[in-house]
């Protein structure tokens, strides 16, 4: 096993979800050799690069908590999925870094991009890189995370693999990057629209993030197997995964404190975000709660869509709106919607887990990471 504390007995897979929620996994904790390969790969990929525009890669290494602070650096649930899929399957992760670099890498290009969008000026409590250097820089700075996970991808030739097995799974990143790409364009045009149908929203997150979890998974089934099967069977596992963790991901940023979720307190209520409690609620609660959530929610629509300046100052919903939604979606039932509808995918990924053709230890790393998503 790659954990660094297994337990004395190993568990069945069917004990595998009686946690409570949230889960008390810390992934950081529990897969602390696999984290470190991970941004050694990722800091030698940026070290490579000096010259007058060094300052550029130290602000990538900023974001991505490579610059030798010890201040939050994310989760690397992406990259740690494709290693674990990998490892599944051959017992050695080592050979697969550059692919789990590369996702990272890609995955925190569509980050920088997203807080100029968004107009946030935290990630993970500290600035983001438009607040301190500008728009324009960071910009920059997000298309150059894509064009080196792209060279990340290059590395796994150095290390072996075929040119036809990598370029395969470029295809795949590419497929991808254009997926996410359309989540956020769905994500971004949902500020404007009164009438988001839950089916929308599935159609989005399944873009946006549940796509990039399921090729991360993939990725590594890629590198390790030429049985398609196999392949779309990982790929399955981390789709439904991705879904779980964004639906669980809307209740953090609507229903948990700041220091429960690292986000600010009600902070998708409070940007009028689309997230699922909302649209549940906008379809399936009373009139009169449905009347009040768009009466509030068409109030102060945050310009992020290219129709307006990048922040409104006053857009965020007052304390006493964002009390009234919570107050509404909690009534109308649309919080333990949400949490319903991100334990059943929770369980589909677990189902998809247990078929997987791969030893049982290796199961159960898998599993750490979906209790770490959501938990029973």
């Amino acid at each position: 096993m790659i954990r660094m504390d297994p337990t004395d007995a190993e568990p069945r897979m069917s004990d595998m979800n009686r946690v409570g929620y949230p889960s008390e996994v810390n992934i950081r904790a529990e897969f602390t050799r696999l984290l470190t390969d991970i941004e050694s790969e990722m800091s030698d990929v940026l070290d490579e690069r000096g010259g007058h525009a060094r300052p550029l890669y130290d602000m990538l290494a900023y974001h991505l908590g490579l610059d030798g602070t010890s201040g939050p650096r994310g989760k690397r649930m992406r990259p740690l999925l494709g290693l674990l899929a990998y490892h599944s399957l051959t017992g050695d992760y080592r050979a697969a870094l550059p692919g789990a670099a590369a996702v990272e890498l890609g995955h925190n290009f569509s980050l920088v991009h997203d807080d100029i969008e968004d107009a946030d000026t935290e990630r993970r409590h500290k600035p983001t890189l438009w607040a301190i250097w500008g728009v324009p820089l960071a910009i920059n700075a997000g298309d150059a995370l894509f064009a080196l996970s792209r060279l990340a991808l290059y590395r796994l030739l150095d290390g072996g693999f075929s040119e036809r097995r990598v370029l395969a799974l470029m295809r795949v990143y590419d497929e991808t990057c254009l997926a996410l790409c359309e989540g956020q364009y769905l994500d971004i045009s949902f500020e404007r629209q009164p009438d988001v149908t839950v089916d929308a929203y599935l159609e989005m997150i399944g873009k946006k993030t549940a796509a990039l979890v399921g090729a991360s998974v993939q990725a590594g089934a890629i590198l390790a197997t030429d049985d398609g099967d196999v392949v779309e069977a990982y790929r399955r596992f981390g789709y439904d995964l991705g879904m779980a963790f964004q639906m669980a991901d809307d209740v953090k940023g609507s229903f948990w404190d700041a220091a429960e979720s690292g986000k600010p307190e009600a902070g998708d209520v409070r940007k009028r975000k689309k997230t699922l409690p909302l649209v549940w609620a906008l379809e399936h609660g009373s009139s009169a709660d449905r009347e009040r959530l768009t009466e509030i929610y068409a109030t102060g629509v945050r310009a992020t869509d290219g129709r307006g300046p990048i922040a409104v100052a006053d857009a965020e919903m007052s304390d006493d709106d964002v009390s009234e939604v919570l107050h509404i979606l909690e009534g109308c039932g649309a919080r333990e919607h949400a949490l319903s509808e991100a334990r059943r995918y929770r369980d589909s990924a677990l189902r998809h887990l247990e078929l997987l053709p791969c030893p049982l230890d290796r199961k159960r790393d898998l599993a750490a990471l979906v209790q770490s998503v959501i938990a029973a």
